[in-house]
């Protein structure tokens, strides 16, 4: 089974106006939702796959209701801790003719909280695949990555971890199964500027000395590339098409990726988180089946 930990899931507002006036009332033009937090993305999308996974976090409020049974009308199974204060943040999207974003800081995870979370990963067992992705909520110390890696070690679970900063490094000694940093974050951790196909090159395969098995680097419009385990490097262009939406295509890029490695074809695991990033780049909302077909035919 595969499962997905999102700290702090979200809902998504998204209004689009001609221009905005401050001081003054605004209209809308369109509006819309979506349920969102990187880890929700990735087992949207893969259900889309058709591949069965499990979302784990936090919830609280009306706000959290309305995640869950979001995901539950989806077919995505939901694992949920529901807090008892506060409530799952909302973020506006503005599209005008600037884009504007207000986040909500979500609620307070408490102590027991995430001893409870703790106890639900007694029942991944040797095989499942484990996703962290995104940052931090503030009221979770930066280690928690970091603690949940060392309580499942050693239990054959595999991780996925999605993130960047001393947030990744601190588990690679944890031996995840994949990491998908893009170049900017590769450099970052490095202290450097990692632009050319031999920097990146350097310190992906730094990353894996480190201890990540299989690191997968994404560069925007120059594609993707892969240091795969079994020693080999895997390329694979970008998707043709005219971006419309950012957010989510490395969530997407990710689950693809989770589904296509299952026959250990790395290759083809690549291209298909490919496909799925672009699908998702390329739309208003997360990737769907029909169009990730249409452009994995493209690769």
């Amino acid at each position: 089974m595969i499962y997905t930990i999102t700290f702090n899931p979200a809902i998504d507002y998204v209004i689009h106006t001609d221009n905005i006036r401050t001081g003054e009332v605004n209209r809308t033009s369109s509006e819309t939702y979506f349920i969102g937090g990187k880890g929700i993305n990735v087992s949207v999308v893969l259900a889309e796959l058709g591949v069965k996974s499990v979302a784990l976090g936090f919830v609280a409020g009306f706000t959290g209701d309305a995640i869950e049974n979001g995901l539950l009308r989806k077919g995505i199974s939901t694992d949920f801790i529901k807090l008892d204060n506060g409530f799952s943040r909302i973020n506006v999207k503005i599209k005008s003719d600037e884009e504007t974003e207000i986040n909500g800081q979500g609620p307070e995870i408490s102590d027991e909280a995430i001893a409870e979370l703790f106890r639900k990963l007694d029942s991944i067992n040797s095989g499942d695949i484990l996703v962290l992705a995104g940052s931090i909520p503030k009221s979770l110390d930066s280690d928690i990555y970091e603690r949940i890696l060392s309580y499942c070690d050693g239990k054959g679970v595999r991780f996925v971890v999605d993130a960047s900063g001393s947030l990744l490094l601190n588990v690679l000694k944890y031996n995840p199964f994949l990491i998908k940093p893009n170049n900017h974050e590769l450099g970052e951790m490095f202290g450097v500027k990692a632009s050319s196909s031999a920097e990146i090159e350097k310190y992906a395969l730094k990353l894996r000395e480190m201890g990540a098995r299989n690191v997968l680097v994404s560069m925007a419009g120059d594609g993707a590339v892969l240091f795969a385990e079994d020693g080999n490097t895997y390329s694979c262009g970008v998707c043709k098409g005219t971006v419309r939406n950012s957010v989510g295509a490395g969530d997407s890029m990710v689950a693809g990726f989770i589904a296509g490695i299952s026959d250990g074809d790395y290759s083809h695991a690549l291209k298909l988180g490919t496909a799925c990033g672009g699908a998702t780049a390329f739309s208003d909302d997360l990737a769907v089946k029909e169009d990730i077909d249409r452009l994995l035919k493209t690769l």
